[in-house]
């Protein structure tokens, strides 16, 4: 029987903290359901740490740790709290080894989460912010061997990673592949939730008669540009990056400079709209849904 995304993620954990000597830091680990079940149900002796509830203080104590060899996993339940999560990361971890020589190994586990009126802190990804600062790898799985990927990357290297995940991805067993038509009109090259929302919507322009080619995207930074993106782009001339953050100064539009560079085609950003997320159901700020993904997608068409 394939395992989940939460079942594969809870099975490296178990081996690393048992097998490798590994740490394990989050909030209210137990409490919530072991974070939607990819923590396994281990005890402090066995590496599970209970930070506080004192979210500037988390990365620290994760950056101690990494530096003591104990390359830690470090959580972040709700990607929102990510701005008060962050100054250690990208302060110090990312900068540790090219400045002092030393290696500050993290594996950043920033969870999004969206919709259910969870609030202006606690909602959203973040991912794009991490982007910024060198040091840091970062990428978005949405499968179980795209996850592996990133903790393969983890074990063969001393750096910090930073690897958002999405809750929505969590009973995810199959793996995503790519959709190239010879008849596509567009390129949709889609990133965390706004992968699962561009298949959706893909369908349904398929049955409107507009072909698209849908290339998944998990790793961000550094972007690899590949022959499959070049080929699509140069067929279709023109693309847009579906995101679950926010398209201004985001992963979105620095993605789409990036592809108009190198292919010369037109490529647009369509993430987050610029505004909070709110805690009720009208004032919700979420990733694109299909049918605003179709209306974009129609609209840039018709210019």
């Amino acid at each position: 029987m394939e395992r989940t995304l939460a079942e594969t993620i809870r099975e490296y954990t178990r081996i690393h903290l048992l097998e490798n000597n590994g740490l394990l830091l989050a909030q209210c680990v137990a409490a919530v359901g072991w974070i939607g079940g990819t923590v396994p149900e281990l005890t402090e002796e066995q590496g599970i740490i209970e930070l506080p509830i004192c979210d500037a203080s988390g990365s620290g104590f994760a950056c101690g740790a990494a530096l003591a060899g104990r390359r830690p996993i470090f959580i972040v339940r709700y990607q929102g709290f990510m701005w008060y999560d962050c100054v250690s990361l990208i302060n110090y971890a990312a900068k540790s080894k090219e400045i002092w020589n030393t290696p500050c190994p993290i594996f950043i586990r920033s969870i999004a989460m969206e919709g259910k009126g969870i609030g202006p802190v606690a909602s959203s990804a973040q991912y794009s912010m991490f982007m910024r600062p060198p040091g840091l790898q970062v990428c978005a799985p949405m499968t179980p061997h795209e996850w592996g990927e990133a903790w393969q990357w983890f074990l063969d290297h001393d750096d910090p990673i930073y690897v958002s995940e999405h809750r929505l991805s969590y009973s995810t067993t199959e793996e995503a592949s790519n959709t190239i038509r010879d008849d596509a009109r567009i390129t949709i090259i889609a990133i965390s939730a706004g992968r699962i929302n561009a298949k959706k919507s893909v369908k349904y322009l398929s049955e409107e008669g507009i072909a698209c080619d849908l290339i998944h995207l998990m790793w961000l930074k550094p972007l690899k540009i590949t022959d499959e993106m070049r080929a699509s782009l140069s067929k279709t001339g023109r693309g847009v990056i579906v995101d679950s953050d926010f398209s201004i100064a985001g992963a979105s539009r620095s993605i789409a400079y990036e592809l108009m560079h190198d292919t010369g085609a037109k490529v647009y950003a369509f993430g987050l709209e610029d505004r909070s997320s709110g805690v009720s159901k009208s004032t919700e700020n979420c990733t694109p849904s299909p049918q605003k993904i179709v209306s974009y997608v129609e609209e840039l068409l018709r210019k």
